[in-house]
């Protein structure tokens, strides 16, 4: 008998712990930050690295928008890098100098060609790997500058998102502008 009641009495210590856990809440708020923290954490990343792409965005745009100006007014094809695409590439990377200058060029893809009109501007298709073009133009040519740059992303939904290559978003920029009449002598278009 005196088995059965300390058996008993053992049992209600255990109900009284077991009720004791259930009232308790010290670590509510943990919990809740637990379920929560995964995706508010994937959230700020996202944030972070759409930030960061905007940025490499808008730099690229900065950069073609002033090393393009050396086309237009003659000065590149009056110097000796005039049919060099990669000093042109190189002089963009340098306009580009937060992203270092070897993943830069290996990350862009330029394709500068002249066309017959504008109007021809809304039906080029994007360029495949090796099929750019280098030409400057002369004065007076309608020059279309396009910039192609490979930014690697690194939060998993939003590779997903923003389509592309698995792991990269390709940034773009494009001008198209007439070259100034900087000197008499007309250029025929190389690139078709």
């Amino acid at each position: 008998m005196a088995d059965r009641a300390r058996h008993y009495r053992r049992l209600l210590a255990r109900l009284g712990l077991v009720r004791r856990f259930a009232r308790a809440d010290d670590g509510a708020a943990a919990i809740e930050f637990a379920f929560v923290a995964i995706p508010f954490l994937i959230l700020v990343f996202a944030i972070i690295e759409l930030g960061l792409t905007f940025l490499v965005s808008m730099t690229l745009e900065n950069a073609l928008g002033n090393v393009d100006r050396t086309i237009r007014t003659g000065d590149l094809q009056g110097s000796a890098a005039a049919g060099d695409p990669v000093a042109f590439r190189q002089k963009v990377c340098t306009q580009m100098a937060w992203t270092g200058m070897d993943s830069c060029m290996s990350a862009l893809t330029l394709d500068v060609r002249v066309l017959p009109s504008f109007a021809q501007t809304s039906n080029l298709p994007t360029p495949k790997a090796g099929g750019t073009c280098f030409d400057p133009g002369g004065p007076g040519s309608i020059v279309l500058v396009r910039g192609y740059y490979k930014w690697p992303l690194i939060t998993p939904l939003l590779q997903d998102a923003v389509g592309g290559v698995p792991g990269n978003r390709q940034v773009t920029f494009a001008a198209v502008f007439t070259n100034e009449p900087y000197s008499d002598v007309l250029v025929p278009i190389k690139c078709k």
